[in-house]
């Protein structure tokens, strides 16, 4: 049978907008993430485990630490490691005193394990929805 005129190019627009309306959504997600200074003006600092209290976070935030990254860094680790302020195995340290993490959907654990750093409360967790 004979497909009428205009019918495959009807089928491109069709499929050229479920594409657009596709990549609208994955965008839609990024638009709304919000971008958070921990520690607000004092920066990524000692006594920081307040901090995220009151908030409410969104996976794909972003979380920006300052801080002067010969005395300090930023480690993500696991509830034990933050709880224990302990380093695991692979964690990921962060060192450049300027350091932006996408958080993820769940708790997000961060600490600075310079001795000493994380028992002064130099580490908070946060819980994205």
């Amino acid at each position: 049978m004979a497909k009428g005129r205009g019918s495959a190019s009807w089928s491109a627009r069709v499929i050229v907008a479920l594409m657009l309306v596709s990549v609208l959504v994955l965008q839609a997600n990024y638009v709304h993430a919000a971008t958070y200074t921990v520690g607000e003006s004092n920066g990524w600092t000692f006594n920081a485990v307040g901090w995220p209290r009151g908030k409410h976070f969104k996976a794909n935030d972003v979380l920006v630490f300052n801080y002067n990254p010969r005395i300090h860094n930023v480690v993500a680790v696991d509830s034990a490691g933050y709880n224990n302020c302990k380093t695991p195995a692979g964690a990921r340290t962060y060192t450049s005193g300027k350091d932006r993490i996408t958080l993820s959907k769940g708790q997000n654990f961060f600490i600075c394990n310079f001795p000493g750093h994380c028992e002064a409360a130099m580490k908070i967790a946060v819980t994205a929805v």
